[in-house]
């Protein structure tokens, strides 16, 4: 599914108008004859009363007078308040506003901030009210008249129905401008918008419902949009089948170096991920005085003590044993719990220059590769990155508060630049690839936070990609299952207090969910979701 930004929708808009002689008062029809029956299903229906039209100017507010007007025809009294000089319309939304004239509907100019007080008891006797104040082409924010219209709807704590876009809301990036409009609905125009799907959008627009309005589904690729949605349907034939004869050498052999003194547990849970995400065979690679404690941590990934620091933290000398440990190997995980003394460092950046086989880095291996993003340029394999956003801003030399501004925008450029995969995790995870394409995970919920929920999904996409699952799709598929074992873990037992070990064991039963017919059994279709008020944790 796609996901578009403000100008890849523009753009649509105007192919369907030019190229294939559509015109763009019937794509205003649809809009707004769709985005009403959509409304009266997620909104009117709970109870009835007056509603009012918040339109501006520009088109957003003509799909808001299509509805008025369809609302007015089935008999439900509704009032436009148009934030602008009625001479101020132009094009499709005037032809429209001039319709609303000739059938009666009462439209309320309020030009300043005198006329919105003047009409302030008025809007307060609205049950309802529709958000058709700005438009996806918002990039600035929200000042004056404006910013006080959004805070008083806000304010007036009735039910708010947004038309394309919650008012004050980047499309690119979900991010506030300034001031937003918090919708409990919102009925967008033919595709979602990034914003919708990436925090605090996600949580601004309520229950999202996309509305076909005429825009042929191949213009999309004509236009060259790149981000998607992940969905069940484009992982559920992932996994390779397994014939009866399979036996655990053709499951795939994952290779993990992790853990050190205070941090065997991050060991033990990427290994043991592997193994739940299918992965035929196991090999823990740790500092030898921890071997004694992971034999009773992992029962089915066998350990290997490596040579390793005074201070007991895997040191440069046991390359030559990593490498002859790789030979049989079809993926390495690296990076949970090893710390970051020098020599570990300088193990990892000859890895990454020789490793015949693609590589998971996370954890405290980003932190090493973040004194150096430049060793990259020099991996042999593939390369899969694994940050969360502190991690993602050490790596590009930025604030934590800089990259969540713009989570999709970072994770491209940086994979982009040194041509890696990368899971930038946190809610609404986003997976890009070298090429720009970018993917944006929307299973997964706040009980996440919590320690360890990253070292299984490293376990996981190493496991994945074992199997032999191409890289890309082992990552987009494991982020996805990650995210539904947590929602199954929510929905039998609470919000939080689960842990990320409860997540690994539960991977089976994602698994199984995924690839069979309850594919969606956690995590429903697009438009009849009602979105978490909570940001999900890493």
């Amino acid at each position: 599914m796609y996901l578009v930004t403000a100008d890849e929708m523009r753009r649509m808009d105007r192919t369907t108008i030019e190229s294939f002689g559509l015109p763009g008062r019937v794509l205003m029809e649809n809009a707004g004859r769709g985005a009403t029956a959509f409304f009266l299903k997620a909104i009117y229906r709970q109870s009835t009363g007056p509603v009012g039209v918040a339109a501006g100017r520009g088109n957003n507010g003509g799909d808001g007078f299509v509805m008025a007007r369809y609302l007015c025809q089935k008999g439900i009294p509704a009032t436009v308040f148009l934030f602008s000089p009625k001479d101020r319309i132009q094009g499709d939304a005037a032809a429209n506003l001039k319709l609303l004239d000739s059938m009666g509907v009462p439209v309320v100019e309020i030009v300043d901030k005198a006329a919105f007080e003047a009409q302030k008891l008025l809007m307060d006797r609205q049950r309802f009210w529709i958000d058709a104040i700005l438009g996806t082409g918002l990039s600035s924010d929200v000042r004056g008249y404006f910013k006080t219209v959004i805070d008083s709807i806000n304010n007036l704590n009735r039910p708010v129905f947004s038309v394309d876009i919650p008012s004050g809301l980047n499309a690119d990036t979900g991010q506030i401008c300034g001031v937003c409009i918090r919708a409990q609905a919102t009925a967008t125009f033919g595709f979602a918008k990034v914003g919708h799907l990436t925090h605090p959008g996600r949580s601004l627009t309520g229950k999202l419902k996309v509305i076909e309005i005429g825009i042929p589904p191949h213009v999309a690729e004509t236009i060259g949009c790149r981000q998607h949605l992940i969905t069940a349907d484009m992982l559920k034939n992932a996994f390779p089948s397994r014939q009866p004869t399979t036996h655990k050498g053709h499951a795939g052999h994952v290779l993990i170096l992790a853990g050190s003194p205070g941090k065997s547990g991050a060991a033990a849970m990427a290994a043991n991920a592997s193994m739940r995400a299918g992965a035929g065979l196991v090999t823990l690679g740790i500092p030898k005085s921890l071997n004694p404690v992971l034999e009773t941590m992992v029962t089915e990934p066998m350990t290997v003590g490596l040579p390793e620091t005074d201070q007991g933290a895997l040191d440069e000398s046991a390359f030559e044993r990593v490498r002859s440990l790789i030979e049989d190997k079809r993926c390495l995980a690296i990076g949970p719990g090893i710390g970051t003394a020098a020599s570990t460092g300088r193990l990892l950046a000859r890895l990454i220059e020789e490793s015949p086989v693609p590589m998971v880095i996370d954890a405290d291996g980003l932190n090493l590769i973040a004194a150096d993003p430049a060793v990259l340029s020099r991996r042999k394999a593939p390369v899969v990155l694994t940050p969360h956003p502190g991690e993602m801003a050490r790596l590009c030399g930025l604030s934590t508060a800089q990259v969540q501004d713009d989570r999709i925008g970072h994770a491209r450029d940086f994979a982009q630049k040194h041509g890696v995969h990368l899971v930038l995790k946190g809610a609404a995870t986003v997976v890009a690839r070298p090429d720009g394409t970018v993917f944006l995970n929307v299973t997964g919920n706040p009980g996440m936070a919590a320690g360890g929920m990253g070292d299984v999904l490293t376990g996981l996409i190493a496991g994945l990609i074992a199997q032999g699952i191409e890289i890309f799709l082992a990552s987009r598929a494991a982020v996805y299952l990650h995210g539904l074992a947590a929602d199954r873990l929510e929905s039998q037992k609470a919000p939080m207090g689960y842990l990320a070990t409860e997540v690994m064991d539960t991977l089976p039963e994602a698994i199984k969910a995924l690839m069979g017919e309850n594919g969606r059994l956690f995590w429903p279709e697009l438009d009849e979701l009602t979105y978490p008020t909570r940001p999900a944790g890493e």
